[in-house]
């Protein structure tokens, strides 16, 4: 009996420090990034936004093209940066070896980890026809220029208008107009293990179907839940739908094992008066439970228990960005470095309280309409038949979602995971001790 509890105790004391040791790495991972715009003429100086960013939990920075200063700021932070490429510099690029491996001499610090290079930012819907086909070539000249032993990913950044379904989450597939171009890049991502990167935005959903009931659903608040028909999956929140449909594309085509990048998403604190729902209060919602989604590792129904690198659009407001007043208060930070609203970014890694509002009606004769027109709006069909066009007007369509049902939801618990194998490293305690 003596060795018996010995065993036993033995068995739990490994236990104890094992899911102190996962407990450790679960709340000590970063999934939490931000975009770094600069179409503006009031920017702080880079040291400063270094300050800023090491004052949060914020573990990544994506920059649409190099910012030398700013990265020299951060060395020794331990914040990576997802480093773009814009899409005016990818023909050079795929024509010439030499053009790459320039680029990556002159732009890959060494002060600073570079998770991945994003080769274009929505290049495939971009309108430009010339680039597609030089999507490919620069990605394997420039993966060719890296130095051995790199653990960079290459890989490029779409808009959520690649897909031509995504109701419900389960159908969601990409264009087949795309397949030459796409395809490739996939098989190019899954053999050299990079990430696919996506703007997902369920502000333009909403901005699309001003139902009370379709706020709550986009800004993770309490609601009714919506039912994937063909996956049983019951869904909270339109981020989630966005990211399954995604994620079914994905397995559709056969690459399960690509793990998808947020690299945009987010919610403007300002817009326009036909701009519905571009409110402080809202932004703060989206924004502070979406980090809290993320730090809580549910992940979503269809690959529950994780969460993915999530980049928040964006650092600062840009004051030179065209079109409505939305597109120019996406800021978390003024630019003075005042929070235009608490997003639970605080680095003691404090989350902002879940915001649950009761979303006003409509104004009396206000027209709604998505401040974006080529980015469908996910999980609620368009009925745009040409991806990338900068003609054609993506017009939704007279049912935006589908109504939700009360099927119990099918999302495990992000700690069941924990317990299994919990339950394995028992019984391997206990056999190690006999």
């Amino acid at each position: 009996m003596g060795i018996a509890n010995r065993r036993w105790q033995d068995a739990a004391a490994i236990l104890v420090l094992l899911q102190l040791f996962l407990f450790h790495s679960a709340t000590s991972q970063s999934f939490i990034g931000v975009n770094y715009g600069t179409i503006a003429d009031n920017l702080p100086p880079a040291a400063s936004t270094a300050s800023l960013l090491m004052s949060t939990s914020i573990g990544k920075l994506r920059l649409y093209e190099p910012q030398p200063e700013l990265v020299a700021a951060l060395a020794g932070s331990n914040i990576s940066i997802l480093l773009g490429i814009p899409n005016g510099d990818v023909p050079s690029l795929a024509n010439s070896p030499a053009a790459a491996a320039s680029w990556v001499a002159a732009n890959i610090p060494t002060t600073v980890p570079v998770s991945a290079i994003s080769v274009g930012n929505e290049l495939l819907n971009s309108g430009d026809s010339t680039l597609p086909p030089l999507l490919l070539p620069a990605m394997q000249n420039l993966l060719a220029a890296l130095p051995a032993g790199s653990t960079t990913k290459i890989s490029t950044v779409h808009s959520m208008a690649v897909l031509s379904a995504s109701d419900p989450p389960s159908s969601g597939a990409f264009h087949t107009d795309l397949a030459g171009s796409l395809d490739p890049v996939l098989d190019f991502l899954h053999t050299n293990g990079a990430p696919f990167m996506i703007n997902p935005y369920p502000y333009f959903a909403y901005a699309s179907d001003t139902r009370p009931e379709t706020l709550a659903f986009c800004l993770f608040q309490p609601n009714a839940g919506r039912v994937d028909a063909g996956s049983g999956l019951t869904y909270t929140n339109m981020f989630d739908a966005q990211l399954d449909a995604i994620r079914a594309a994905l397995d559709a085509k056969g690459y399960n094992g690509v793990d998808i990048v947020i690299a945009e998403t987010g919610w403007p604190y300002k817009g326009d008066a036909d701009e519905a729902g571009a409110t402080v209060e809202n932004a703060r919602a989206y924004n502070a439970n979406l980090v809290a989604h993320l730090k809580s590792q549910v992940g979503t129904p269809r690959t529950p228990g994780k969460s993915v690198d999530t980049y928040i659009f964006a650092l600062y407001d840009e004051d030179l960005k065209g079109g409505p007043e939305s597109e120019r208060s996406f800021g978390l930070y003024k630019t003075d470095l005042a929070a235009n609203y608490d997003a639970g970014l605080a680095k003691s890694g404090a989350t902002a309280a879940p915001t649950i509002l009761t979303p006003p009606p409509p104004a009396q004769g206000s027209t709604l309409q998505p401040s974006r027109g080529v980015t469908p709006t996910g999980f609620c069909q368009t009925t745009a038949t040409v991806p990338g066009s900068t003609q054609g007007q993506q017009v939704p369509l007279n049912s935006y979602c589908y109504i939700p049902a009360g099927a119990v939801s099918r999302r495990a618990d992000a700690g069941t995971w924990r317990l299994v194998w919990f339950g394995v490293l028992l019984c391997m305690a206990m056999v190690a001790g006999k």
